[in-house]
């Protein structure tokens, strides 16, 4: 028992750290702008590809722009639409899922027949499709993401809804007149929250590599926008006289993404959420 306590501790501990780090990354991402003294778009070809100095913590660019500075910047606009597609997606698909998995019948079929058209395809292939049909920018990237993922929290809210909808608990609410607002309020909800929870975590990193891989080729943000997948390809003419360019958004891709597994695998076990949130 005494050993059970002390796991349980650690993992809290554990967690605690990890949502701390995730909270610090968050802020460094809203409020950076406010503190940072250089321009990020501030062409100055006088101090193209310099080194790390006091003025230039981490160097310039090919341009003369403060890497630190874009780098930072570009925390708010990878993380930060990574976030706000994935907040749409979730606030689509939620509704969508609850209304197919309590009514069932043909507004049920109907949901996956659509469900299986977008799941036909991996979500890349399917994104990318999108975005070159929508255009290149950052705004057609991020609707074309919505597009590909607001599938899955609604193919995972409709199975839990089928699940628990037959249970005795659900029946007896039912039985004692709780009105069908009342038992996906009361009863269906506290289970769809853990799950939805878990799997935004897990898409969270997914969606960040998605939003910089599209940039790196040219489909997501456009110059002069410190986006860490366009910094990426801009510097790719420079890997061997200055390497440090690619690397250090690289490593910034590779720590946050990191950073949100982790923490969908410790959110999955603390829920128990069943496999399915991986498929």
């Amino acid at each position: 028992m005494e050993l059970v306590i002390k796991k349980r501790s650690k993992r809290r501990w554990r967690m605690t750290v990890l949502f701390t780090v995730m909270a610090t990354v968050l802020a460094v991402a809203a409020y950076t702008f406010l503190v940072l003294k250089h321009d990020p778009a501030l062409v100055n070809l006088g101090e193209r590809l310099w080194p790390a100095s006091v003025e230039h913590p981490l160097g310039t660019d090919h341009l003369g722009r403060d890497v630190l500075t874009r780098l930072l910047l570009g925390a708010r606009l990878t993380v930060g639409c990574g976030l706000l597609s994935l907040f749409a997606a979730v606030i689509i698909g939620v509704p969508f899922g609850v209304v197919a998995g309590f009514k069932g019948g043909l507004i049920d079929r109907i949901f996956m027949r659509i469900a299986d058209a977008f799941l036909a395809f991996p979500d890349t292939i399917v994104a990318i499709v999108l975005s070159g049909l929508l255009g290149p920018g950052i705004e057609n990237l991020l609707l074309a993401i919505v597009l590909v993922k607001w599938v899955n929290y609604a193919r995972l809210v409709r199975s839990t809804v089928i699940t628990e909808r037959r249970k005795d608990y659900v029946t007896a609410a039912t039985i004692n007149g709780l009105s069908p607002f009342g038992i996906m309020r009361k009863h269906l909800f506290p289970h769809i929250i853990g799950n939805v929870l878990v799997l935004a975590n897990l898409d969270l990193g997914k969606i960040i590599l998605l939003i910089s891989s599209l940039s790196y080729i040219g489909l997501g943000a456009q110059p002069p926008a410190p986006e860490w997948g366009a910094m990426l390809n801009d510097a790719r003419p420079y890997f061997q006289s200055n390497m440090m360019l690619m690397i250090y958004p690289g490593l910034a891709i590779v720590f946050v993404v990191l950073l949100s597994n982790i923490l969908g695998d410790y959110l999955r076990d603390a829920f128990d959420v069943k496999k399915e949130v991986e498929s």
